[in-house]
This record gives C-alpha cells, sequence and structure tokens, in this order.
C-alpha cells in the first residue's frame, strides 16, 4: 500500500510540475516567438513524457499514479467544467493509452517494460510514445471535436515533450552519476 502512495504522489507531483513548465514557461515562451500560431496546443508538451515514462515503470499502476494528477491539471485549466463528459474522457484517454499501448507490445512479444539487468531500449519507448500520442490526439481531439491543425499540434508537441523530458532524465542521471563517483 506504501509503494502506491508514493507512486502516485511521484507520478502525480511529475505529471503536475510537468504541465506548470508547459503553461507557465513553455506557453508563453512559444505565444512571444510565434505569434501567428494560433493554436492552444504545446510544441513541446512534457505531460505526455511523464504519462509514457510513468507507464513504462509502472505499468497499469500508472493509470491510478497519473490520475489525480491528470484531474488537477485539467481543474486547473477548466474549472468547473471539468467534469463535462468530454473532459472526463480525456482525462481517461491520457492514462489509460500508455499503459495500453506498452501491454499491447508485451502481448505482441516486445516486452519494453524495465527488468532487471535488461537494457532500455530508448527508440522503443520513444516508440510507444509515438503511438500513443496519435491515439490520445485522436481521441481527445474526437472528444473535443477539434480541428484536424490542432490534432497536428497535439502529435509535435507531444513527442517533443517526451523527448526533450527523456534528454534531460539522460543529462540529470549522468550529473548525478559523476557527482557520485
Amino acid at each position: 500500500m506504501r509503494a502506491w502512495v508514493s507512486e502516485t504522489v511521484y507520478a502525480s507531483a511529475a505529471y503536475v510540475l510537468a504541465s506548470l513548465l508547459t503553461f507557465q514557461i513553455v506557453m508563453p515562451l512559444q505565444n512571444m516567438y510565434f505569434p501567428e500560431y494560433a493554436s492552444r496546443a504545446s510544441l513541446l508538451f512534457l505531460p505526455h513524457g511523464v504519462r509514457v515514462l510513468s507507464a513504462w515503470l509502472l505499468g497499469w499502476r500508472a493509470i491510478f499514479a497519473l490520475l489525480p494528477g491528470v484531474f488537477i491539471v485539467f481543474a486547473i485549466l477548466a474549472g468547473s467544467d471539468v467534469l463535462l463528459p468530454s473532459r472526463i474522457a480525456a482525462m481517461l484517454f491520457a492514462v489509460t493509452t500508455a499503459p495500453a499501448v506498452f501491454y499491447l507490445c508485451k502481448i505482441l512479444g516486445w516486452d519494453l517494460f524495465p527488468a532487471p539487468g535488461k537494457r532500455a531500449c530508448w527508440t522503443c519507448v520513444m516508440g510507444v510514445g509515438l503511438v500513443s500520442s496519435l491515439l490520445v490526439s485522436g481521441l481527445t481531439n474526437l472528444a473535443f471535436g477539434s480541428a484536424t491543425a490542432e490534432y497536428i499540434a497535439y502529435l509535435i508537441g507531444d513527442l517533443s515533450g517526451l523527448f526533450f523530458l527523456m534528454l534531460g532524465l539522460h543529462f540529470g542521471f549522468m550529473f548525478f552519476e559523476k557527482r557520485r563517483a
């Protein structure tokens, strides 16, 4: 039980932090440098990286670990509209898609989940991120009735967010490894 609580705290806190960075820093910079870009989608959506990496590390437990954080972010952005059916559907798509893709890969014979002594396949994780993004973007746009341009923007933001989050973690781990040595 204690592990579930800590997983939920860490995963949801990472999701909220990634969302705050995206909406408070990335989006204002994006709007400043690309004022003609009218979409409300971020071209660097870090929360997608948190969703994919949480699903990779936690498997199906990521659904429950991320749900509080996803709800908090949706509540901040949507206010009282957070309980609209389209928003609830979008939240469910956000938390279930990456774990479902990882498990589909496992069923097809590609167990990408981490295990002791097993090297991580980072390109595989990016591939799952791509498939997850295609599904989440499509399903979310369907739920919200958004334009096709939004779909492309979500896809770009999701993939760049996952890539840069993974890159940041890579350099962070290298930094801490060097400090420990």
